[in-house]
C-alpha cells in the first residue's frame, strides 16, 4: 500500500511538473517582430531630418522626400526583410516615445545609445563613431579657443542631445536649446547664437556646403565614451529584429559598402541641396 502511495505521489509530482512547465510557456510573449513588419510589408523608421549628412530632406523630380546616411541604411535593413521602407518624420525628442508606443518600428536619426536611452530601449552595434565640436560663424573663427572663452556666450544644442549635455557640462555660456539643429545654425548666422554644438560629421557637412559661412572653433570638447557611438533604436523586445538589423550592419561594415553609403549622403546634398535651407 505504502509504495503504491509512494508511486501515486511521484505521478502527481510529475503532472504537476509539467502542467507548470506549459502553464509558463503560456505566459512568454513570442517575439514577433520580423512577421509583423513583414505581414504588413512595411518598415516604418522614425528620424528628425535635420541632421545631414544623416538625414534630410530634398526635392527631387519636383517631390519632397527624406535621405541621407541612415535613411540609405534603413533601406538596406527593409530589403532585408522584404518589405517597403516608410519614413517618418518628428523632433528628435519624440523619436523614443515614438518607438516605444509602436508608432515605428526603428529609430536612426544619428542616436547615440546613451545609458538613460539603454534604460528605455534596446541599441543595434555601432555604426558611426561621433566627436563634438562647436560650430561657429566664419568671421569668429578664432573667438572662442578655450572653455574660458564661452563664458558668457549664447550657445546652441539641439534638445535631448548628447550635444546638450556637453554644452551644459563643458562650457561657461548661456545654453539654449531647440528642437531643430537647422533652427539652431539659422540662428548663428543671424548673430542670434555665438556657436553651436554638433557632431563633427554634422560641422563637417555645413563647412563642405557653405565655406564662407560656417568654421569650427578652436576649442576643444571631450565626447565621453558613453557619448560617442551612434546606433539603431529598437523596442527591448523586438530581438529578432534587433538581430536582423545587426546582420546588416555587420554584412555593410565588411564589406565596405558602409563608407560608401556615408559618401553617397553627401553626393546626395552636394546635387540636390538641402531643402530645409
Amino acid at each position: 500500500m505504502k509504495k503504491w502511495m509512494k508511486k501515486s505521489w511521484l505521478v502527481a509530482m510529475g503532472l504537476v511538473m509539467v502542467l507548470s512547465i506549459g502553464l509558463a510557456g503560456c505566459g512568454k510573449s513570442s517575439d514577433n517582430s520580423v512577421k509583423k513588419i513583414q505581414d504588413k510589408g512595411t518598415l516604418t523608421v522614425g528620424t528628425s531630418a535635420d541632421y545631414a549628412p544623416f538625414e534630410f530632406p530634398i526635392v527631387k523630380n519636383g517631390k519632397k522626400q527624406i535621405t541621407g546616411f541612415d535613411i540609405l541604411i534603413a533601406q538596406k535593413i527593409a530589403k532585408n526583410l522584404g518589405v517597403k521602407l516608410k519614413v517618418q518624420n518628428t523632433e528628435f525628442s519624440s523619436l523614443i516615445s515614438d518607438l516605444k508606443g509602436n508608432k515605428v518600428d526603428l529609430v536612426m536619426a544619428g542616436m547615440v545609445s546613451t545609458t538613460p536611452r539603454k534604460k528605455q530601449v534596446a541599441f543595434s552595434k555601432s555604426y558611426y563613431t561621433v566627436k563634438n565640436v562647436l560650430l561657429v560663424r566664419k568671421d569668429e573663427a578664432n573667438k572662442f579657443n578655450t572653455i574660458a572663452d564661452t563664458k558668457g556666450a549664447q550657445i546652441g544644442a539641439q534638445q535631448t542631445t548628447t550635444q546638450e549635455s556637453i554644452a551644459k557640462d563643458q562650457t561657461k555660456a548661456n545654453v539654449v536649446s531647440e528642437g531643430l539643429v537647422t533652427s539652431l545654425t539659422t540662428e548663428l548666422l543671424k548673430g542670434k547664437l555665438d556657436g553651436v554644438v554638433v557632431e563633427n560629421e554634422i560641422a563637417d557637412n555645413y563647412l563642405k556646403n557653405y565655406p564662407d559661412k560656417y568654421a569650427v572653433a578652436k576649442v576643444s570638447l571631450t565626447t565621453p565614451k558613453s557619448q560617442r557611438y551612434i546606433n539603431v533604436a529598437v523596442r527591448k523586445g523586438d530581438k529578432k529584429l534587433l538581430n536582423r538589423v545587426n546582420k546588416v550592419i555587420t554584412k555593410l561594415q565588411k564589406s565596405g559598402e558602409m563608407n560608401k553609403l556615408l559618401q553617397k549622403s553627401q553626393e546626395i546634398q552636394s546635387k540636390y541641396g538641402d531643402s530645409t535651407k
